[in-house]
């Protein structure tokens, strides 16, 4: 696939087979996404392999569609709130950019915020001064949902004088 099918056929997987997915394939998409563009090259995600014995503890509704690869994906605070802000933004490059490698090798990922919460980033041992940026599960689609329809990109330009 060239990179615009990629982009727009690209989907959140809700449903996966269980079949794993090869660690090596994962660490090259991993160092596909860490060429995400971030600002003074600060490098501020951090992956969290999850082991069935947090994901248990993780208690996602739907186990994260069954995914048989599981990972949350952080950022380390900044200097400043800026930079902070700056590092999320950059974090959140690096995750589409690995949803987009994966993609194009026929892996899906399903991008959940359920790490967000108090209780879970406990679970996970996150760092005070980390956000958690998303967990993704990650595995062979089961199902490709049909895409949702996108206003017209029109309805978002405006040209300035």
């Amino acid at each position: 696939m060239d990179i615009l099918e990629v982009i727009t056929t690209r989907r959140n997987i809700k449903k996966f087979k269980t079949d794993p997915i090869d660690p090596s394939l994962i660490k090259r998409w991993l160092q596909a996404a860490a060429m995400a563009p971030n600002h003074r090259m600060t490098q501020p995600w951090e992956v969290f392999t999850i082991g069935p014995e947090t994901r248990v503890n993780l208690n996602h509704k739907t186990n994260f569609g069954n995914a048989p690869f599981v990972m949350v994906v952080l950022s380390k605070h900044g200097k400043t709130a800026v930079e902070t802000e700056e590092n999320a933004l950059a974090t959140a490059c690096f995750i589409q950019n690995f949803n987009l490698a994966a993609w194009a090798n026929g892996v899906g990922t399903f991008w959940s915020s359920i790490s967000i919460s108090d209780k879970n980033r406990e679970i996970l041992g996150v760092p005070d001064n980390y956000d958690v940026i998303g967990t993704l599960g990650v595995g062979i689609p089961e199902e490709i949902p049909e895409p949702k329809p996108r206003e017209s990109i029109e309805t978002k330009l405006k040209q300035l004088p």
